[in-house]
């Protein structure tokens, strides 16, 4: 006889929207069951965002050992440097661990069931998990998304995705990353400060094509500086005799040799391995279509996260994860966020909240466009890194504020100034206004604010 086990909220999927509305649900005295088949975290937490973040770490601490290995500007010195990448791969997989173990205790202190298995949806009330039904009211759908194959570059042996890429055994000779987007770039210029040779090479006409090229100019200034080899415009036709093989398009081809070749083209939202058909849900192109609630086309079945979409960001799903546990809490609740900022670890860092100056013309909007380069901010020159910008868009006829975009050295700390001012409506006025602490890199947020009205101070 099937076991049956009845809650309130089933949520299949242990990433970060899956366990923050588990916990918040739990906050709530919602009966909850969190259903994962792997580790807790997720993509994020395990194969993603903090260890990739972990691995840049390292790659920059020995990038700028080995300049001190020769003659530094600081007046620093030391002998050769070497690499243990073991020891660095143990190091990252000791933070993961760490906050593994942690989103565990807190599920725990807030009273969620974890079963660890792959669900079966069985229909929109009733899921199957290595032979136990569990019974639900609400069914959140937080799948999460998986990395895209190429059919020309399957993976195994020298042909890698990001999950390896981010656990190397030895450093590769010549690493090419295919696909000129965020997860490559921030991948192979953390492989070449690790000292492998890295090339890229990119299908379209320029790097990171969901920036602007005013944005991107610095990282591809960076990118030559590091000595990563671009190639641009080439489409890949596949890897043979230790060669990758692309051609532009025109007759021209391109033979790469590489020990490891990494794919990086994007994600896709995981809608395959658990039955989902059997709902006939809306779709959304490859993603499930959600509402203003995030709920689906089915009456109390919820998609957050990757799954349901882009942006695919783990911040967006937490929002939508801790939205959609206070709505089935009775709360009354909606996903209309201003702002989503989006990050680009690579070096230097890119930024972009809100409209850029194309989008808000786009719309029809008449703003003003200013930005403070970090050239003239004495934080900036402090840490050797003068290049990049602040970048403000705002109305014209009564200075709202609709988008900041930055590109510098750890901008990333600068997005929730820049998200908060979108959602709480501010104008140039205010952040012009507000006094900023010195020397900082936040002053730049300032000055790009001034500049906008007219009267920067320093430039």
């Amino acid at each position: 006889m099937t076991q049956i086990l009845d809650t309130t909220l089933l949520i299949i999927g242990g990433g970060p929207g899956g366990y923050v509305a588990a916990i918040r649900a739990g906050q709530l005295g919602i009966p909850t069951v969190l259903v994962e088949g792997q580790a807790l975290g997720g993509t994020c937490l395990n194969i993603g965002c903090i260890p990739s973040k972990a691995l840049i770490h390292v790659a920059e601490q020995f990038h700028q050992t080995a300049r001190f290995a020769g003659q530094s500007p600081l007046g620093i010195s030391v002998d050769t440097p070497r690499l243990d990448i073991g020891q660095s791969v143990a190091w990252k997989d000791g933070i993961v661990d760490r906050l593994t173990t942690g989103v565990a205790a807190l599920l725990k202190k807030h009273g969620v069931k974890v079963i660890h298995g792959w669900a079966k949806i069985l229909d929109g009330k009733q899921v199957e998990v290595d032979g136990q039904r569990i019974q639900c009211e609400h069914l959140l759908l937080a799948t999460g998304s998986n990395s895209v194959e190429l059919p020309m570059l399957p993976l195994g042996g020298p042909i890698i995705s990001s999950t390896e890429a981010l656990a190397p055994k030895a450093l590769p000779k010549h690493l090419v990353v295919v696909g000129g987007g965020y997860i490559g770039l921030e991948l192979g210029i953390a492989y070449r400060k690790l000292g492998a040779q890295v090339s890229v090479v990119e299908a379209r006409e320029r790097i990171l094509p969901t920036y602007d090229s005013e944005l991107t100019a610095p990282v591809a200034e960076s990118l030559k500086k590091l000595g990563i080899a671009v190639h641009l415009g080439h489409s890949v036709e596949g890897y043979e005799h230790g060669c990758l093989l692309a051609s532009d398009g025109q007759g021209g081809q391109l033979r790469l040799e590489a020990d490891r070749v990494l794919v990086a083209v994007g994600r896709r939202p995981r809608t395959q391995g658990f039955n989902l058909e059997c709902l006939d849900l809306k779709m959304n192109g490859a993603a499930i279509a959600i509402d203003e609630r995030c709920q689906t086309s089915m009456r109390n079945v919820w998609a957050i996260g990757d799954v349901a979409g882009e942006p695919m960001l783990a911040h967006r799903a937490m929002a939508q994860g801790e939205m959609v546990a206070e709505i089935i809490a009775g709360k009354s609740r909606r996903f209309e966020p201003a702002a989503i900022a989006a990050v680009c670890f690579t070096d230097p860092e890119v930024v972009v909240a809100g409209k850029t100056p194309e989008q808000a013309s786009q719309q029809g909007l008449d703003c003003i466009v200013a930005q403070f380069p970090f050239a003239a901010n004495g934080r900036a020159m402090s840490l050797e890194s003068k290049s990049g910008f602040v970048r403000v868009v705002a109305r014209r006829d009564n200075h709202l504020i609709v988008g900041w975009q930055a590109v510098g050295v750890a901008v990333s700390e600068l997005s929730t100034a820049f998200a908060q001012s979108l959602e709480m409506g501010a104008r140039l006025e205010d952040v012009a206004g507000t006094i900023h602490a010195h020397p900082t890199l936040g002053e730049a947020v300032q000055e790009a604010a001034l500049r906008a009205l007219g009267h920067a101070l320093h430039i």
